[in-house]
């Protein structure tokens, strides 16, 4: 229990204060949200993740049991959401975005921070969250578009819009500058590096924004509870299965299965409200998920020191 009390002030209780002063700053000024997740995005996100790449010394047989697991976890979360949504006879569009909530993960403004706490002296478990995020990305723009536009969008124009996201650039220059062994100069690298250093205040204090507009009263009903669920309790069970199956085990396995453990990605909000796919249950997932995460992602980091550490 001490234990458990350290994990929750030493790496959650941050996460939160730092979403209460997002949330604050919010209602106080009325942030343009759309351009703070752009600046994310398109500046922040991208250079920490080629420093983390570029930094960090990744083995290729690494990187094959991390896509093995991505492989086996995501296709048994997009299983799971499937036949609860069909147990639970939601319609097209709620079913839709239920099974988004449980196979999207918030992996970049809320993964990335907590690995970057936990992982501070293990940089393989950040490089391995940044290759989560990738795959997260991937599955938001096919399967997760996919279940709420598939008749209005065709294969080409998902691509594309993959291709615009800047961290695939960023990840493709990170591993490229590692494996040659090319030395960033220093008047490139500084300031990518305060960049990439503010990406945790700034990702932590924009989501804590976007979730502060969302609707608290409406949240509390039988799907967004059920979603939460199997996101934040049957998702990590499946992961350690998955991890136990392939015979993972130290920062790797750690790394794994605390991923597997975060809330509902808020890309999963944002492209239900593009599409205007019952927006308002999407948006209170992705709250309730975020709240309730605080308290389900201290008790895993907990297990996983046990179990892996």
């Amino acid at each position: 229990m001490q234990y458990l009390s350290i994990i929750f002030f030493n790496i959650v209780a941050p996460i939160l204060l730092l979403l209460l002063i997002g949330g604050l700053l919010q209602k106080k000024f009325s942030f343009n949200l759309k351009a703070m997740s752009q600046l994310i995005t398109y500046c922040f996100m991208p250079a920490a993740v080629l420093l983390n790449l570029y930094e960090t010394a990744i083995q290729p047989s690494l990187i094959a049991q991390v896509l093995l697991f991505i492989l086996f976890f995501i296709g048994a979360q997009m299983l799971l959401g499937h036949f609860i949504a069909k147990l639970l006879h939601l319609p097209r569009q709620e079913a839709a975005v239920f099974k988004n909530s449980v196979v999207l993960i918030n992996s970049g403004n809320y993964g990335i921070p907590v690995a970057q706490m936990i992982f501070a002296t293990q940089p393989i478990g950040v490089a391995i969250q940044v290759i989560m995020v990738i795959f997260q990305n991937i599955t938001t723009y096919t399967y997760g578009l996919y279940n709420l536009i598939s008749t209005s969008k065709s294969g080409k124009e998902i691509i594309k819009d993959f291709l615009k996201m800047p961290i695939i650039y960023a990840l493709i220059v990170g591993i490229s500058l590692n494996v040659l062994h090319i030395t960033l100069p220093q008047p490139i690298y500084i300031p990518m590096r305060y960049v990439a250093d503010g990406f945790v205040a700034v990702a932590l204090i924009t989501l804590g924004a976007q979730i502060s507009q969302i609707e608290m009263r409406a949240m509390f009903n039988k799907v967004v509870f059920i979603s939460c669920f199997t996101r934040l309790i049957v998702g990590p069970a499946s992961a350690l299965v998955v991890i136990i199956a392939l015979q993972l085990d130290g920062v790797v396995a750690q790394s794994l299965f605390i991923a597997s453990a975060f809330p509902t990605s808020r890309n999963s909000s944002s492209l239900a409200l593009e599409y205007d796919v019952e927006s308002d249950t999407a948006a209170q997932t992705v709250l309730f998920s975020t709240i309730v995460s605080c308290l389900t992602v201290t008790v895993v980091i907990y297990m996983s020191e046990i179990l892996f550490g």
